[in-house]
């Protein structure tokens, strides 16, 4: 899917921080804070000297709560919104060119998480002008708050901003996360260590002005902040797939973060980056990282001498729990989606374009935990699928496998034992290929609306429009 924008929810953090603390303050102590900043116009001379010192202070506590000491002196400084806009358009374009962020879009596109022709790039840059508050930098090592956010404010983005400036010089936290690649599972979970750190850091901060300390934090369900965030204009037009993504390293992470170290405490943190969660299966279910048990790993064939010259993949990729529990919610709701997604085990998908006219052809292979899982996925995906293309025809539906016609090509589905393999986008004979390659056994017949060619779909989906 390329995660890429799931990066740029560390810097939604007045969004994120306000309510959070919010939040917390409410579960326990029944205070409860404003709902965010309030614009005001740049700093004075003062302002700034305040910054400075509180920036200092801060600075030092966080030391002293994650135990991590500042080795070299860092740059702060107060932005405008205007140069914060201007970092962000810049640090986009750098940390993945052009061509990765639209196969990533297209990618998203093609599993329905987005709508066609949504504008991902210009979105993001919009909300991160509106919503950001301070971000650390790792590339020059500077750490920077918005100038229009208020002092008291600025201390909890502080706080967060900080323990990632302060993890950066003890573990390199960029080059820590690109480590992960091309996996992009496990480089959301690396996303999800480094903010759910940063949160547990910052909601200690808050605790201990109270006498509390990382015991008393509960856990929190991220249902209920993806709740109060979309009151803001920007989000409320977000797909649901864009929320939970930005949410989940912040949410889903402090729960991991909290759950890993609440016992032994900070003196755990560097563990975390020495041996990272493998999967966003592991953040969500801290037990399994705790237990040590490992990602599996499956395979998909190359297709593209069976596609021919006229196609391009775009995108070769894993989806991972998180991942597949978007899809299912997409269509289907959180109360069914979540316990077929937690039989997640391992995955891959593929995703191909026809230069021509930007067909999508959507390849994926999913193995479950047990053979009984793969049946309950195998039930669920199919209303699924039948949700995502409204118009079908010549259906076909047996005990392991499901297949229809739709004007953008044939869609198949089938599982075998633990394993389940679908396509989408394109006709029999690609089908029964990808079988025989994936050796799942002879594939049932399809209906006639099924095996239409690519070419023939092509021309008809020409004629429709």
């Amino acid at each position: 899917m390329t995660f890429w924008f799931a990066k740029w929810s560390r810097f939604v953090l007045a969004l994120m921080c306000l309510a959070l603390f919010s939040l917390i303050c409410v579960r326990l102590y029944g205070a409860q804070q404003e709902a965010g900043p309030k614009e005001q116009a740049g700093p004075s001379p003062a302002q700034r000297a305040d910054f400075a010192a509180a920036a200092d202070d801060v600075l030092n506590q966080m030391s002293q709560i994650t135990g991590l000491k500042l080795r070299t002196p860092l740059k702060k400084s107060l932005r405008s919104r205007e140069q914060i806009r201007e970092y962000v358009v810049r640090e986009m374009d750098e940390d993945k060119d052009a061509a990765e962020r639209y196969a990533g879009q297209r990618s998203a596109e093609a599993f329905g998480l987005l709508p066609k022709g949504f504008n991902l790039d210009s979105f993001m840059v919009d909300l991160l002008t509106e919503q950001i508050a301070g971000l650390y930098d790792p590339k020059t090592h500077e750490f920077y708050v918005a100038d229009w956010i208020p002092i008291d404010d600025q201390r909890m983005v502080m706080a967060h901003e900080l323990t990632h400036a302060l993890e950066d010089q003890h573990f390199q936290i960029d080059a820590w996360v690109k480590a992960a690649r091309p996996n992009d599972d496990a480089e959301l979970a690396r996303e999800a260590v480094l903010e759910g750190s940063a949160m547990v850091a910052m909601v200690s901060y808050t605790l201990q002005e109270r006498g509390m300390s990382l015991k008393d934090l509960p856990e929190i369900d991220p249902s209920l902040l993806v709740g109060d965030m979309s009151d803001t204009p920007l989000l409320k037009k977000a797909p649901p797939f864009i929320k939970d993504a930005l949410v989940f390293p912040y949410l889903d992470g402090l729960n991991f973060c909290a759950a890993i170290m609440r016992s032994p405490g900070w003196s755990k943190l560097p563990r975390l980056f020495e041996k990272p969660p493998t999967s966003t299966r592991q953040i969500m279910h801290p037990d399994l990282y705790a237990s040590g048990k490992t990602t599996s790993q499956v395979s998909l064939p190359a297709l593209d001498t069976a596609l021919g010259s006229d196609w391009t993949k775009l995108e070769d990729n894993i989806m991972g729990e998180f991942g597949w529990k978007e899809v299912l919610k997409q269509f289907l709701g959180e109360s069914q989606a979540t316990p077929v997604s937690n039989l997640w085990n391992a995955d891959r998908y593929v995703v191909y374009e026809r230069k021509q006219d930007k067909h999508l052809v959507l390849v994926a292979r999913l193995q479950l935990a047990t053979e009984a899982g793969a049946s309950q996925f195998f039930g669920t995906y199919v209303q699924a699928l039948e949700k995502k293309y409204q118009q079908r025809t010549d259906i076909s539906r047996q005990p392991q496998d499901f297949s229809f016609g739709t004007l953008d090509g044939g869609v198949f589905l089938r599982c075998v034992a633990r394993e389940c393999l679908t396509l989408e986008g394109a006709d029999a004979a690609l089908w029964k290929k990808l079988n025989e390659n994936v050796h799942l056994g002879d594939v049932a017949d399809p209906q006639r609306g099924a095996t239409t060619t690519l070419r023939q779909n092509h021309q008809a989906h020409s004629a429709a429009r």
